[in-house]
């Protein structure tokens, strides 16, 4: 795929100056831009790069002075960052994933399948399963009994969805991405230890055997529109009432959420986040890497938790947390600086304390 200067500025809603009918073939880091690449420089600090590559047209900051920096074009946008959205969009080549349904698949004859649906080989849809127009199936997937897959799926290798799950429009998954395994719900037939340390924050009392029955899972998944799931994310089917995801939200790789959990508008989490059973968040929700939710609680919309942090009672909505257990960010950077001085405060006590004890022997 290549496209002139002024055919990306006009698909970016940019501007263009220069040379405008160069041709682009890929997308570059300045130093490793070859003369036929558009070299990536929404930011001024490293137009050192320039130099060291052959770029001849580059994707600049506002306000950038394209001619000093040795350019022949240049295309300006006032977001950059945002830009790089429709432009890696236009340059992607994609998995090359084949037309029509490969003659290994699987489909059972009650599935009902859009027009225009791609299925790769050894994928499996099974029965009254739905997918919606315009889908691609990926190879190895597999899609279960009276699922539905809204239109403009797109599915890489290996992403597994039960049976009852409903997805909407524009999803997106990423290979080994499963939606709708079993929750991890086990109960014992007496009071178990875990309960009785609930009650009393750490005594679990006489330690006797335990044997877990299964407690099956009823519900189902409910994804809603344009939701995107990483590589190895998974989604736990509700024990009674679906687990839900809300419109809009992007999953990272290796994220988990357990049963019931319901999922607001437009979250974001990173990887490795874990939200644990029957916790609801809100919209606009952000969670940086290995963030962990409890169980049972809520957090508010336009929450922001920092990388690591672990949640562990309800945060309101609008905060911004850190930390274990997760407080509001500037109040856990004075603990922190206080847990710093710890050792010095340490010692300055001590050296009190022979004060005191010499003072009074001496009396």
């Amino acid at each position: 795929m290549t496209y002139s200067v002024l055919e990306i500025a006009k698909a970016l809603d940019a501007e263009a100056f220069g040379n405008t009918d160069l041709i682009v073939e890929r997308v570059s880091e300045p130093a490793s831009a070859g003369p036929n690449d558009l070299a990536l420089l929404t930011n001024p600090k490293f137009a050192d790069g320039l130099a060291q590559g052959q770029a001849r047209v580059a994707l600049l900051w506002p306000g950038a002075d394209w001619q000093s920096l040795g350019l022949e074009a240049a295309i300006i946008a006032t977001r950059g960052r945002f830009a790089m959205s429709g432009l890696t969009t236009m340059m992607d080549p994609g998995q090359h994933f084949a037309d029509g349904v490969h003659p290994t698949a699987l489909i059972d004859e009650t599935a009902q399948l859009g027009a225009s649906v791609s299925v790769g080989p050894y994928a499996i849809i099974g029965p009254r399963a739905q997918i919606g127009a315009n889908s691609v199936i990926g190879p190895f997937c597999h899609i279960g009994a009276d699922s539905v897959l809204g239109e403009g799926a797109y599915l890489r290798d290996h992403v597994s969805i039960g049976a009852r799950v409903t997805i909407g429009a524009r999803f997106r998954a990423q290979p080994g991405a499963r939606i709708g395994a079993d929750g991890m719900s086990f109960v014992t037939p007496e009071e178990s230890g875990v309960e009785k340390a609930r009650e009393s924050l750490g005594d679990q009392g006489e330690v006797t055997s335990q044997n877990w029955a299964r407690i099956h899972s009823l519900g189902a998944v409910a994804v809603g529109d344009d939701v995107e799931m990483g590589a190895n994310a998974c989604i736990d089917y509700g024990t009674i009432r679906d687990t839900r995801i809300g419109n809009g939200t992007k999953i990272d790789n290796l994220v988990h959420i357990a049963h019931n959990v319901t999922v607001g508008n437009d979250c974001l989490f990173a990887a490795q986040v874990g939200i644990a059973g029957s916790t609801t968040i809100g919209d606009n929700v952000v969670f940086g890497g290995q963030v962990g939710v409890t169980d049972n609680t809520t957090v508010g919309s336009n929450v922001i938790a920092g990388g690591a942090s672990k949640i562990l009672n309800k945060v309101p909505a609008g905060q911004v947390v850190l930390g274990y257990p997760a407080v509001k960010m500037d109040l856990n950077l004075d603990m922190y600086k206080s847990l710093r001085r710890l050792p010095r405060l340490i010692k300055q006590v001590a050296e009190l304390q022979k004060s005191v004890s010499k003072d009074g022997s001496s009396g």
